[in-house]
């Protein structure tokens, strides 16, 4: 179905608009796969917090002019699907990345993060990154080590103390 201009304009606002809030962009070619397989992608990516749009390249050019992904206008040719992550850095390629290993269909073509391109074969780096939950895990695992620390040492020497007080009770008796 070809779209009107109002629609194109439409279409390249709203890809615009999620482009300058993203943090991160993944462009995929999806030559080859079913109806099936792409609405089970597209429910992944929904379920993930991952914007996923199939857009002609002229119109995604147009589309991601002056955001931080405008970087990636020289891969966009053949038939490609972008995937922007809404709200980890993670997100879209953890979409592509599990979705690829099943169905080799789908090739990542490039990986954009904080305006700088990549290399299709970053995607697994990007995919590696911490959910949000799993960095403020890691944070707070860091600041509490030093604390753990402390308290076992400060607890140590009554420990200590009753240790020997038992074991000398023990070997009068």
């Amino acid at each position: 179905m070809a779209l009107d201009r109002k629609a194109k304009e439409a279409l390249v606002r709203e890809v615009n608009s999620v482009a300058a809030s993203a943090h991160s962009a993944v462009a995929a070619e999806y030559r080859g796969l079913t109806v099936g397989e792409m609405t089970e992608l597209r429910s992944e990516a929904r379920n993930s917090g991952v914007y996923l749009k199939v857009v002609k390249n002229t119109l995604a050019r147009l589309a991601i002019d002056g955001t931080d992904f405008q970087c990636m206008k020289e891969s966009l040719h053949g038939p490609l699907l972008l995937a922007f992550s809404q709200e980890d850095p993670g997100a879209a390629a953890r979409v592509i990345k599990g979705f690829s290993s099943e169905h080799e269909k789908l090739v990542t073509v490039s990986v954009s993060i904080g305006g700088e391109l990549y290399e299709a074969s970053d995607l697994h780096r990007l995919a590696a990154l911490p959910t949000l939950d799993e960095a403020r895990a890691m944070l707070l695992r860091t600041f509490s080590a030093p604390l753990t620390k402390l308290v076992r040492t400060m607890a140590e020497p009554p420990a200590m103390v009753a240790r020997t007080l038992k074991a000398r009770s023990e070997q009068t008796a």
